[in-house]
């Protein structure tokens, strides 16, 4: 659905179209609440559709496993029931309290100003994930020269890897599950890292070692060879210094990446480094009115677990919270969801304020 004129307040607009963004916005939907969902990428889904749309997940409550396409595209068809709007394609640059337009004296709303248009809303949460993000990358001319002609950051689709002679460098969750995704459809895996311990989850690597792929740990990447493609790379024993030579077709650098919160650090928000936003239990920032939620809210005292099921819970309770913001004296708790979805499962109308599909 295309973004309305500027002039048309919401009550909440969520800035941020990935798990959490879109559960929220399913969320307000369920409250009645006018919503609008901002983001700078032209799909929702935000990291997963843009790192690894094929990767599958496995603690996401109600599913052995879902791939991060179908659980993308479940969030979007839950959160339109309501008739939310998406503005995609924008990256939030600035915030600003303005007046409200229609509104008694001295009453204000939050104008987000993107790189199309001016979004006003009565209350906002902030749910963009890491922020802007890149890949770490190795300082390597020959790595430089293959990017793209065999060697990638991000995986979107996995049959590109079918019957290819795959190196995979990284000891995270990423490089593991690439290994397990590639490795039944591949000639080969061979997984790099340079030390022993992976950060991964224990299940995941136990299960990468039992299977096919060739995981060699205290190893690293020296050099990548080839003519227009990538051919060859040259690893190395970091404990010997010695050199093999493997024959590669695909090489997938999973080494992590760089987060930044980007131009959200100019709004006023407190921030926490580079990618944290501080909030308080009820996900409210110092800005009044403004709410954070998923991986970029830091609460007091409590150490960041950037989860899916974390960012849901959050998107949650920033919600409510936001509600009782935009309906002074309205009640925090919405009611079960049985409650709220009886009518419309039976077909009746959906809440006043939004809009059927």
């Amino acid at each position: 659905m295309s973004s309305p004129e500027s002039s048309e307040v919401f009550d909440i607009t969520i800035v941020g179209a990935g798990p959490t963004g879109l559960f929220g916005a399913f969320y307000a939907g369920m409250r009645g609440m006018r919503t609008k969902v901002l983001d700078a990428l032209p799909q929702p889904g935000g990291q997963i559709t843009a790192l690894y749309p094929e990767k599958f997940i496995f603690d996401t409550p109600g599913f052995l496993s879902i791939n991060g396409r179908d659980l993308v595209a479940n969030l979007v068809k839950q959160t339109n029931r309501w008739g939310t709007v998406m503005a995609l394609g924008q990256q939030a640059q600035k915030l600003a309290q303005v007046p409200l337009p229609g509104g008694e004296a001295g009453e204000t709303c939050w104008a987000i100003t993107s790189d199309e248009a001016t979004h006003l809303t009565k209350a906002v949460v902030l749910a963009a994930g890491i922020g802007a993000f890149r890949p770490v990358k190795l300082k390597s001319e020959s790595v430089d020269r293959f990017e793209g002609k065999g060697v990638e950051y991000f995986v979107t689709d996995l049959d590109v890897y079918r019957d290819k002679r795959i190196l995979i460098v990284g000891g995270g969750d990423s490089a593991v599950d690439w290994a397990l995704a590639t490795e039944p459809l591949a000639e080969s895996v061979t997984l790099i890292h340079r030390r022993e311990g992976f950060r991964a989850h224990e299940s995941s690597v136990e299960k990468m070692k039992a299977s096919s792929v060739d995981v060699r740990v205290f190893y690293e990447l020296r050099e990548l060879q080839g003519d227009d493609q990538v051919q060859r790379a040259v690893i190395y024993d970091n404990r010997t210094d010695g050199d093999e030579v493997i024959d590669v077709d695909a090489v997938i650098l999973a080494l992590g990446f760089k987060a930044d919160l980007g131009p959200i650090r100019q709004w006023g928000v407190e921030t926490v480094g580079r990618r944290y936003i501080r909030v308080n239990n009820h996900m409210e920032t110092n800005l009044p009115g403004v709410f954070a939620a998923g991986d970029l809210a830091l609460q007091d005292g409590l150490d960041p677990l950037n989860l899916i099921v974390i960012g849901y819970a959050q998107a949650t309770v920033a919600v409510n919270y936001a509600f009782t913001y935009v309906n002074p004296g309205a009640k925090v708790f919405p009611g079960h969801s049985s409650e709220k979805m009886a009518g419309a499962e039976e077909g009746e109308s959906t809440p006043a304020s939004a809009p059927a599909d």
